[in-house]
């Protein structure tokens, strides 16, 4: 395999490994200096600040996640001393997925009896990969005509993105140029629908302006920079903080925001155990897992659960800010907001033994919990178990989002941050009561054993009985 020309931006891999270190440096020491109830308005550190805009920049696009999974998460685990502890990373032939473990050597302990005998095996996952516009053909004049792939096309006009492609003499190396999205031109140029808004822009008409000048441009494209049909082509919006206190925009929130949680939980339980609390571990073996080809039918996800079985699994994924949305009271969302809590799922595969534990490790804590609701699908990697025909609970924690699937999606610190704590108490809570794979099989709900309402009609409010 020939080498992968530095994938993140200015970054090799020795620059990715202090980073990491110098962020979980600052970390650990404002930690120390950290109560441990939530606070929503708590600015989140500059340091965990610049790791999310790592994770979320790293060019990861579907089937070429190892930019994020080694570039940026890899170094990460390392720097908070991952290995140290005796966790284990787990690679995949057919996909950069990763996925670090606590406990390799538990998958192999006998089960005591009916699942009551192992450690839990928990698996925390966010997707690495991010949706990416592709090349389709070069025209005669050095445009290069690119697919749309889940962007609206109007959103992309005059962004600033990266094409990577092959190096034509060392394939399997790549090399990456500035352009800009472009479709129409100057507005006098435009048919006079475009001009007025009638009209909108098709996928079709997007292409990518380079700036080229002089004869043959289309040679220049094709065998000067190695352009060819298929070519990744990414947003280059790296994350800023808004004026809007806690409030930060950029692109592919969706979903680094996923793995950055997966990976703070990874840290702070790591903290925990070089901090005296050892027994954190001694109940949960947990699988903190970066998952590829989500955006495309989950395909990633539903390989590692198939391959590590876990018994809990919890994707980690942006949701809609619903009450930002257009004719919101026409379609009556559901009023999940930007800032005011992180999210839950609530339908289709979701445990509902498994979300009330972590809403009720978030209601310690303090942390706010929004309910999404879903129908037959969660949307997210929570569906990777059952998609892989593994028996485990499972859910979809995550936040709302403004503006998904743009270059200017908007997010809050105060929602990741409380994800982040909701996971990790959860996971001591988990860890302290010793909840097993048989708990999970005898706890499962039941609403025949409901109890009558208050009676409405009675001021005391006591329980009413049925007739």
């Amino acid at each position: 395999m020939k080498r992968v020309v530095n994938m993140a931006p200015g970054l090799g891999v020795r620059s990715h490994a202090a980073n990491a270190r110098r962020a979980v440096r600052a970390l650990s020491a404002h930690n120390s200096s950290s109560s441990s109830a939530f606070d929503p308005t708590r600015r989140m550190p500059d340091e965990q600040f610049d790791f999310m805009r790592r994770v979320i920049s790293a060019p990861s696009p579907i089937g070429l996640e190892a930019s994020m999974t080694q570039g940026v998460i890899a170094p990460y685990f390392e720097a908070f001393g991952a290995r140290e502890l005796g966790w284990t990373e787990h690679k995949f032939v057919g996909n950069a997925g990763t996925v670090w473990d606590t406990d390799a050597a538990a998958a192999a302990a006998e089960p005591e009896g009916e699942g009551g005998g192992k450690k839990l095996t928990v698996m925390i996952v966010g997707h690495a990969d991010k949706i990416r516009m592709q090349v389709r053909s070069v025209g005669s004049d050095g445009k290069i005509w690119i697919n749309s792939d889940s962007f609206l096309p109007l959103t992309l006009l005059g962004n600033t993105v990266e094409i990577f492609s092959e190096d034509p003499a060392a394939l399997g190396s790549y090399r990456r140029f500035p352009a800009t999205v472009e479709a129409l031109g100057a507005i006098h140029f435009a048919p006079p629908e475009a001009r007025s808004g009638k009209k909108g822009i098709a996928p079709q008409e997007l292409y990518l302006e380079l700036g080229l000048s002089g004869d043959k441009r289309q040679e220049q494209v094709e065998e000067g920079m190695g352009v060819k049909a298929g070519d990744t082509v990414l947003m280059d919006r790296p994350i800023t903080r808004c004026f809007g206190e806690g409030a930060f925009s950029g692109a592919y929130l969706d979903n680094g925001l996923g793995c950055f949680v997966a990976a703070e939980v990874a840290r702070a339980v790591a903290e925990k155990v070089q901090q005296g609390q050892p027994t954190l571990l001694d109940g949960v073996r947990c699988l903190f897992a970066f998952a590829s080809h989500e955006e495309i039918g989950r395909f990633g996800s539903r390989v590692l659960a198939q391959e590590l079985r876990p018994d809990v699994l919890i994707a980690v994924d942006v949701n809609h800010d619903y009450d930002t949305a257009p004719d919101k009271g026409k379609e009556r969302y559901q009023p999940l907001q930007m800032g005011a809590g992180m999210t839950m799922c609530v339908g289709a595969v979701a445990s509902e033994q498994l979300n009330a534990q972590i809403e009720t490790a978030a209601q310690r804590l303090g942390v706010p919990v929004q309910r999404d609701v879903r129908g037959r699908d969660t949307g997210t990697d929570g569906m990777a178990g059952v998609l892989a025909a593994v028996d485990c609970a499972a859910t979809s924690v995550g936040f709302p989002i403004r503006n998904m699937h743009t270059t200017s999606e908007l997010a809050h610190t105060g929602d990741v941050l409380g994800c982040i704590g909701a996971l990790v108490g959860w996971l001591e809570e988990t860890a302290a009561a010793k909840v097993t794979a048989a708990d999970f099989k005898a706890g499962h709900p039941r609403l025949d054993f409901a109890v009558a309402g208050p009676d409405n009609n009675t001021s005391s409010g006591a329980a009413g009985t049925s007739n």
